[in-house]
């Protein structure tokens, strides 16, 4: 058997786990395994992103859609901690993803070397695993390890460190894949007693529930989910990242939960008498004040993950494992039923929420153009078949609330982290997992100039995602708060911006800017038509508010209109 350097071997792991797309940066104590790359470049597609952090949002938007491990590589130092926003949205987000750093020599750990810094000591916190390599013997079974803790069970991020030193040095390379540690149970052993239980609730129940989030998704559980749900008659919403697990269009999808989420969701969580929660982790924004929340109803927790059991919010029956198996063996057990009385309670909240709220985003009266209308748009012209990557923001809640979705995996977005500056890497991480797809990202102003430079990504690669800019010249959402709790001191919100069109064109893209309704959907329309990457910027009113909304501290009945 022939000896290869330690960065050969990281190449042959990532070719062994099917890796074929991998987004980096270059740099000194990574430049080993670049050269290898340079050699394997037939095998393994390096995007060149603008900046590291570029790199995870790709590497997460890619996994998003596609549902494989995100790949992401860096040098030392600075390079690995403009890895860490990702990586924590990774985390929070449960999206499996690997990334390799260099690192100093062995011999220099610990001397504050050039470009040195702890980035095991940084990233552990934020990752599902993390390892640090000093011989090159230990990267074959460390990155199997590292690929099989990413995807497995509830999925999340690795991180692994190598130094310079073991990426030189030569050892008699072998592979063998991982399918179990000794010390990780991914997934819990399903207690049928529970799946019992949780059927017997759910059949004697008058006003059942369902809430859903990502891991219905995660689990590939979506035909198990919508046959439990059309069988049980039983109305479900959704969290921001459990959306389009099954189509908007559904008659028993009654919406979205959370600050900004649908009226009759929230508001009847504490009227119903069984709340079914499958795949979600009840977080503060979906159940605003805890003490006051779903207190009436006796709570089931479909889950992966034990440590997310009874965390925020005390259930009363837990089934462990994962949501395919645990839906697929619970739905013989479920008796076949209508909820109509109840379900018609949802129909008549959502008249109201239409006639106060959505009518005007929708179809607006006024001279300003509003965010809705622009998602209504895109959803006319892409018939409700594209995957909308969103940033963080006003514009966020906007594209998840009105977003038509047809299929899984389609609505792409930072949840529990918040990561402005998300959407424009994430997108061409999308767009190259799915390239038979439409991909739009839709921006602000704000989050758009925190990867702006990601642009120089799109133009290289000519990865033809369509990038919406919803430009109101403010922080919309820390406007909005400023407004409705801070007497409207709108500090340090206000934009001065650059010319987007102008900058678009300078990076080769097709770039157009409307402002006036008549221009909206011709505008859109071209966009979607061109088989390129395209750019457009649409001017939208300056102070428009995002609502529903559930002030933080109030109870999720206490959603507010206006």
């Amino acid at each position: 058997m022939s000896k290869i350097s330690g960065s050969e071997a990281v190449i042959k792991c990532l070719l062994e786990e099917g890796v074929d797309i991998i987004y980096g940066y270059p740099g000194g104590a990574i430049m080993p395994v670049y050269d290898e790359l340079y050699k394997y470049q037939d095998k393994i597609y390096h995007v060149l992103t603008r900046h590291e952090q570029g790199a995870t949002h790709s590497a997460q938007g890619f996994a998003r859609i596609s549902g494989r491990v995100g790949v992401a590589i860096a040098t030392s130092g600075p390079g690995a901690t403009n890895l860490v926003t990702g990586i924590a949205d990774a985390q929070i987000d449960s999206t499996p993803m690997v990334c390799i750093t260099g690192q100093v020599s062995s011999h220099l750990l610990g001397s504050d070397a050039f470009q040195e810094t702890d980035i095991i000591g940084i990233s552990t916190p934020v990752t599902k695993w993390n390892y640090q390599i000093t011989k090159a013997s230990e990267i074959p079974k460390i990155l199997a390890k590292a690929f099989f803790i990413a995807k497995s069970g509830r999925p999340g991020p690795v991180l692994i460190d190598i130094t310079k030193d073991a990426q030189f040095e030569e050892f008699n390379f072998s592979y063998k894949k991982i399918n179990r540690i000794r010390s990780y149970k991914p997934t819990p052993v399903i207690e049928m007693d529970k799946i019992q239980e949780a059927a017997d609730l759910i059949n004697n129940a008058k006003k059942p529930l369902i809430v859903w989030g990502q891991g219905v998704i995660l689990g590939n559980a979506e035909n198990e989910f919508k046959e439990l749900i059309e069988k049980s008659g039983i109305p479900a919403a959704w969290t921001i990242l459990g959306a389009s697990a099954i189509p908007t269009a559904h008659p028993l999808n009654v919406g979205m939960l959370g600050m900004h989420g649908n009226y009759a969701p929230n508001v009847l969580t504490n009227e119903c008498d069984v709340l079914i929660a499958i795949g979600m982790r009840f977080d503060d924004r979906v159940t605003g004040d805890v003490n006051r929340y779903a207190k009436q109803a006796r709570i089931i927790h479909f889950e992966i993950d034990p440590a997310e059991i009874n965390k925020n919010i005390k259930v009363d029956i837990a089934v462990l494992g994962d949501a395919k198996k645990t839906l697929s063996k619970i739905q013989p057990l479920i008796t076949k039923k209508s909820h109509k009385n109840w379900l018609d309670k949802f129909k008549k909240l959502y008249e109201i929420e239409y006639d106060k709220v959505i009518d005007g985003e929708l179809n607006p009266s006024k001279k300003g153009l509003t965010m809705g209308e622009v998602i209504k748009e895109i959803n006319r012209q892409t018939n409700g078949d594209a995957a909308i990557v969103s940033d963080v923001g006003q514009h966020q809640m906007v594209a998840c609330r009105y977003a038509k979705f047809n299929k899984s995996k389609s609505n792409i977005t930072s949840g529990g982290l918040g990561t402005m500056g998300f959407a424009l890497p994430a997108a061409i991480g999308a767009k190259m997992a799915s390239p038979d797809r439409e991909v739009v990202a839709v921006i602000g102003d704000g989050g758009y100039q925190m990867t702006i430079q990601e642009l120089g990504t799109v133009f290289q690669t000519k990865a033809a995602v369509k990038i919406v800019v919803l430009n109101n010249d403010f922080l919309g959402m820390v406007r909005q708060w400023q407004q409705m709790f801070f007497d409207k001191r709108y500090a340090s919100t206000e934009m001065v911006n650059p010319d987007f069109v102008k900058i678009a064109e300078g990076y080769f893209l097709k770039a157009k800017r409307v402002s006036e309704r008549k221009y909206l959907a011709d505008a859109v329309e071209e966009m979607i038509k061109s088989d390129e990457p395209y750019f457009l910027e649409v001017v939208v009113e300056k102070e428009g508010n995002v609502f529903p909304m559930i002030p933080t501290g109030s109870s999720v009945s206490e959603i507010r209109l206006s």
